[in-house]
């Protein structure tokens, strides 16, 4: 007992010389699990596009269950660089499979893995249940989780550098990059997307169809949600990201929170950080935005230029 305590106490005194507070190792602490379990990767249906594979698999989820995912590997022995990629909320993992297979060109191999409200029915968890906070937050924890475990899929593959491995999250995947960027510190960079400060700035939103589900919501419940699942705001991880560097895409043309909330976000971040704004919406569909990503990654990750591949394919 007395060894457990001198090591936890150890543990405190290296997180606070990275510049760690309590606070933020105690909440980093909600996304352990064990890494030594194994992964049991299974593979199911494979896709041939030009040489690239797409791979249907699944993997042990370390919450019971499992986590299903594509694996975008391009052609050739390596080792290449690795990227994971987070969906939003309403999406499903195929929302980054176009992205995956630009870089599988550019010598890139993707992981895509699904959350748990958007898989298998055997496999699935639901969330937006406004009265049960406390399971959504504990299904957020376990999507997060599961990403960590889906970066130990990547550094598994003898064809993967596991040195040269990045993060690209939209919405709900730039909420979840935030907190691994503090949590998670094997990967060389992150790239967040339409990322919001806090949850309870969505409830702040102008959006109609938000609005009118604010209305129909006691304001109690409203709060104790907030409360809860306030853990997981991107705002506490992200300044806990350096010295890993981060790319921040923000819209001018934001549905779902104000500009407000991204500048408090972008002002949070620390160095090394670039910040780039866009005239679209939450989507973030400006191609520009696109390009901008590549070439930060590109970069950081040390894999083959973006360029010639897109100029190849608009010929």
């Amino acid at each position: 007992m007395k060894s457990q305590k001198i090591c936890i106490l150890v543990i405190f005194l290296f997180l606070a010389s990275l510049g760690y507070s309590e606070e933020i190792s105690s909440l980093i602490k909600q996304f352990d699990y064990d890494s030594k379990a194994p992964l049991d990767v299974q593979e199911g249906k494979v896709e041939e596009r030009n040489g690239i594979l797409i791979k249907d698999i699944t993997f042990a989820s370390p919450k019971g269950g499992r986590v299903g995912a594509y694996l975008i590997v391009p052609s050739g022995k390596g080792p290449f660089a690795g990227l994971m990629f987070g969906h939003w909320g309403l999406g499903t993992r195929s929302e980054f499979i176009p992205e995956a297979l630009l870089y599988a060109q550019a010598g890139v191999v993707s992981i895509l893995p699904d959350y748990p409200w958007s898989r298998a029915a055997e496999w699935r968890k639901s969330v937006d249940d406004i009265e049960h906070p406390e399971s959504d937050r504990d299904t957020y924890i376990q999507a997060v989780i599961e990403l960590r475990r889906a970066i130990d899929v990547l550094q598994s593959l003898p064809n993967v550098d596991p040195k040269r491995i990045g993060y690209v999250g939209h919405s709900y995947g730039a909420q979840w990059g935030a907190i691994l960027s503090a949590t998670d510190k094997r990967l060389k960079t992150y790239v967040l997307i339409g990322g919001v400060a806090a949850g309870e700035d969505i409830w702040n939103s102008a959006d109609p169809d938000l609005l009118a589900y604010k209305k129909r919501i006691p304001e109690a419940t409203r709060k104790k949600y907030v409360e809860v699942n306030s853990v997981l705001d991107a705002i506490r991880y992200v300044p806990y990201a350096s010295p890993t560097p981060l790319l921040l895409q923000f819209a001018h043309y934001e549905r779902y929170f104000d500009e407000a909330s991204m500048k408090r976000y972008e002002n949070a971040a620390r160095n090394p950080k670039q910040v780039y704004w866009y005239d679209t919406g939450h989507e973030v569909n400006d191609f520009r935005a696109l390009v901008d990503r590549a070439q930060w990654l590109q970069k950081y990750l040390n894999f083959q230029p973006v360029r010639p591949v897109l100029e190849k394919q608009l010929r």
